[in-house]
Order: C-alpha cells, then sequence, then structure tokens
C-alpha cells in the first residue's frame, strides 16, 4: 500500500457512498454540472475479486456441474480467499476462486484491490502539465466532461466506469464545496476525444521508479511468445529469467468461424512503440472492440499488434485477443520496463525504428 493511502472508511467519508452527487461548479465552463460521486462499498478484504464477464454462477462447489448458490453480475465485487484447481469439462482452464460464499469460475474474475489514495490538491512539480495514475480500487464511477460521448464503448453506457489497473493520464484537479477532489482524466494517445472527471481517492499517481528500466545494462534480450502454449518467456541470452501466461489471438469468433486475421503474427519482430496508456479500438460491429486506458504497452508488429496489460479477462493461457498477446498488468509491466527502448516517464510514449529495440519472437508449438 502506498504510504499516501488511507483507509477505506475515510475514503468513503469523503467519497459520497450511495447515489447521491455534488455540486461541483465552475468547472468547464458549466456552473450546473452535476459530478457524482458514488462510490461503492467494497468488501473489506485484502485480496478481492471483479466479475468482469457478465452473469456468473456461484457454485457450491469447484466444479461447474454442482448446484448454485446464486448469480453474480458484472461489476459485482467478491472476497477472493484463494485460487484452487477444479472441474469445468471440455475447457481448458480449470481454475476457480474460492469466496467465503461458494466458487466461481476464475477466467470471468479479475483479480482486484481496494486501496484509496489521499488525493493531491494540486499536479506535482516536476510536470505541471499532467501525471500518470493507474485505478487503484475494484472501480471508480467516471463523469463525462464534454458530451456528448465520442468512443464506441460510452455510447449507450448507463455507468461509465473506469478499473482496477487502467491506466490515464490526468491534466487538472479540482476541489468542491464540499471538499471532494477531482482528477480530470484526458487520454493523450489513441483518444476519441472524451474527457472525464474521476474522484481523486481511486487513482494512484505512479512514481518516476515505476518508468525505471529493469537490467538495462543487459543488451541481448529477447521475448518470446508461445501461442500453442500460450506463454511468454524473457531470455537474456539463453537464460529464460521471466516466465508468464498469455492470452494471444483467438483464430475463431464467438461462433466458432474461423478470423485468420485475428492470430497473432508468427516470426521475428521487433518493439517498434511503447506507450504506458493507450486507447485501443478495431474491429467490426459485433465483432469490434473499444477499450480506453490500456497500460504498459509494447508494440511489435503491424499498426496495432502488442503486448499490454488486460482488465477485462483472467482467462490467460487461452486465446482471447484480436492479436494482441494479452498479460496480467504485473507481467506487461514487467515486459515494458525490461524491453528497450526505455521511456521517459513525463511522456510515457517513445517510439524506435529499426532493430535497435528488443526483439519480440512469436512461434508456435
Amino acid at each position: 500500500m502506498s504510504p499516501d493511502s488511507i483507509s477505506r472508511r475515510e475514503f468513503c467519508k469523503v467519497a459520497m457512498v450511495g447515489l447521491g452527487g455534488v455540486l461541483l461548479p465552475n468547472v468547464a465552463g458549466d456552473p450546473g454540472r452535476h459530478w457524482a460521486a458514488r462510490q461503492a462499498e467494497f468488501p473489506q478484504a485484502e485480496r478481492l475479486g471483479r466479475v468482469c464477464a457478465g452473469n456468473v454462477p456461484l457454485k457450491k462447489r469447484p466444479d461447474m456441474e454442482s448446484s448454485d448458490v446464486s448469480t453474480l453480475y458484472e461489476d459485482d465485487v467478491i472476497v477472493w480467499l484463494r485460487e484452487v484447481v477444479g472441474s469445468r469439462p471440455l475447457w481448458n482452464s480449470q481454475r476457480f476462486i474460492e469466496t467465503p460464499d461458494g466458487f466461481l469460475y476464475a477466467a470471468n474474475i479479475q483479480p482486484v484491490r481496494n486501496l484509496p489514495n489521499q488525493p493531491l490538491e494540486e499536479l506535482p512539480p516536476t510536470n505541471d502539465k499532467g501525471m500518470w495514475v493507474e485505478v487503484s480500487v475494484p472501480y471508480a464511477d467516471l463523469t463525462l466532461d464534454n458530451p456528448p460521448p465520442r468512443s464506441p464503448w460510452l455510447k449507450g453506457n448507463l455507468h461509465p466506469r473506469v478499473y482496477y489497473s487502467q491506466i490515464l493520464w490526468v491534466d487538472q484537479i479540482k476541489k468542491d464545496p464540499g471538499g471532494q477532489i477531482w482528477y480530470r482524466v484526458k487520454e493523450l494517445y489513441g483518444s476519441y476525444g472524451d474527457i472525464f472527471w474521476v474522484p481523486g481517492e481511486a487513482l494512484r499517481p505512479l512514481s518516476a521508479d515505476e518508468f525505471e528500466p529493469i537490467r538495462p545494462e543487459i543488451e541481448d534480450k529477447t521475448v518470446v511468445v508461445n501461442v500453442t502454449y500460450q506463454t511468454l518467456s524473457c531470455y537474456e541470452g539463453k537464460d529464460e529469467i521471466y516466465f508468464a501466461r498469455v492470452s494471444t489471438g483467438a483464430k475463431f469468433d464467438a461462433q466458432g468461424n474461423p478470423v485468420e486475421k485475428w492470430s497473432t503474427p508468427v516470426g521475428p519482430h521487433h518493439i517498434w512503440r511503447k506507450m504506458v496508456s493507450v486507447h485501443m479500438s478495431g474491429g467490426t460491429t459485433g465483432g469490434g472492440y473499444d477499450l480506453p486506458g490500456i497500460g504498459w504497452t509494447s508494440l511489435f508488429s503491424g499498426n496495432g499488434v502488442a503486448i499490454h496489460s488486460t482488465f477485462w479477462h483472467n482467462n490467460f493461457g487461452v486465446p482471447m485477443s484480436h492479436g494482441c498477446v494479452n498479460a496480467r498488468p504485473q507481467d506487461a509491466e514487467f515486459v515494458f520496463r525490461w524491453t528497450a527502448p526505455a521511456v521517459p516517464a513525463d511522456t510515457g510514449d517513445v517510439t524506435i525504428s529499426g532493430t535497435a529495440s528488443t526483439q519480440v519472437v512469436v512461434v508456435e508449438g
């Protein structure tokens, strides 16, 4: 926990639990705008999980054929006791999450924590243009500063939220008459132009240390992604120094139809751009995607194939993407910091041409 963190009880006092709003005048030139400060009462536990995929049955045992205890819905937050091996016939992953009330299939549960922070009242003097932040609570409701919504993910979304581990850029800080501090979020890369306000307690400023390269003195580095086994390995010379389960491109859509363009491209590549956060979108209606705040993004092929942090599923080890390499936030961060080139903390972005960067080799078998 950050030394600037505050207790969940203190957080709830300033974040106004419930559906009430506060009036924040003279922000964005609209003195009549109401800003919702809805902060859910998250369970009190060190480890939590967020339902990230529709309706999920809570099972009596870690077995999909056991009886249902109840049904949980998207964004429900549960106490995560431990991960266990169970039974889901014909599925690759057999992982379940034990809760105090039953068991949930792990692929649908994002690991989260509830770590509210003491918000800053002004931007850091080291960079008065803004700061990078990470969502440090299971989720936080946001309010659109410049309606109407432009991004596809916002249109028709009655409860727009940001989620644990997403990384965002904050360019303004405001305090309302009630003392609530708000961060204004404006995406720098890939944005449709939407701007938001988020309660400051939900966002943890990233430190300069979190951009520092890992073992930069080592030049012989290679990332190997195996699409057959859904793994990622980092090599220094011939020594494997890091291993992770990942999710590469799914070659079939939800109806089982082959979609070759979703395959992660096999072969040697070089990282050509790195962004600490980017808004990614693509595909077509019904098969497209639109996701803001994707953290620790390392592009290595084409215009959009990257190794990046993933908050919308926990099904690593199974192909899930439209060609990218989905990774746990901590794994994507390691790759981002370990590979060349290094990324400056102020811009969070670097582009390189040629072969001076770290090689990413995608293999089969």
